[in-house]
């Protein structure tokens, strides 16, 4: 703004309004931004911290593998979708997918902690904080995707009558740029498969461990009954 140009007059009912009625601010293009370059990379943010916990309280000598494949099937149970959903339309199918998954993940989440309570290792405050974000973080992103495609919901409560594409995969009529798909599949890849593998891998060398050891005592105990 040039230097003594007056400042705009604030119009009628300020921004809140006008968010609210659609007139001058495109909703749909920064809830969209908002998915694509805030919320999915920042899910990876509590996903490496809750990583970091398991290898401070270690996993791998307490709940062990069990555990650590949990955490496997809950991380599907939110890429599925999530890959879908980059990929295709939000239609019918995709949200009853959607939905599915989210509470699928609920469930897998609080037999997670379960698995970790009824072991050795100690799930600490700091860590139950971390699990309120990667809980959260699915459901505030299926909110915001419903509110994107109200018809598509309504399609969804009709059981997707008079529409022929309700029920079936539709490829996205804009795709998401080669770009940024590769940039998240790299996320993926270095925050995700690869800490998450490297537990996984740990706690089978533990257990792996933990069998020769007990294969050994055995072998003693034994030795001691002969002589």
């Amino acid at each position: 703004m040039r230097q003594g140009a007056p400042w705009p007059a604030p119009r009628a009912g300020g921004q809140a309004t006008e968010i609210a009625r659609g007139a001058t601010v495109d909703v749909g293009e920064v809830t969209t931004r908002f998915l694509l370059y805030g919320l999915l990379p920042g899910w990876f943010v509590p996903g490496l911290a809750d990583w970091a916990m398991h290898r401070r309280t270690r996993i791998e000598d307490t709940s062990g593998t069990k555990e650590s494949l949990i955490h496997s099937l809950m991380m599907a149970e939110v890429g599925l979708p999530i890959a879908l959903t980059l990929r295709y339309e939000v239609n019918p199918l995709l949200l009853a997918v959607q939905l599915g998954a989210a509470a699928v993940h609920e469930a897998t989440a609080l037999w997670d902690v379960r698995t970790a309570e009824d072991s050795d290792r100690e799930v600490k405050p700091l860590e139950q904080h971390i699990h309120s974000f990667l809980e959260s973080l699915p459901f505030g992103g299926l909110v915001s995707l419903m509110c994107l495609h109200s018809d598509q919901v309504r399609s969804l409560l009709r059981g997707g009558r008079g529409d022929p594409d309700a029920w079936r995969l539709i490829p996205r009529r804009r795709p998401l740029s080669p770009g940024y798909l590769a940039g998240i599949g790299v996320a993926i890849g270095a925050c995700v498969l690869l800490p998450y593998g490297e537990e996984l891998l740990r706690c089978r060398r533990a257990a792996r461990a933990g069998k020769r050891r007990a294969r050994a005592h055995r072998a003693a105990l034994r030795k001691l009954k002969g002589a």
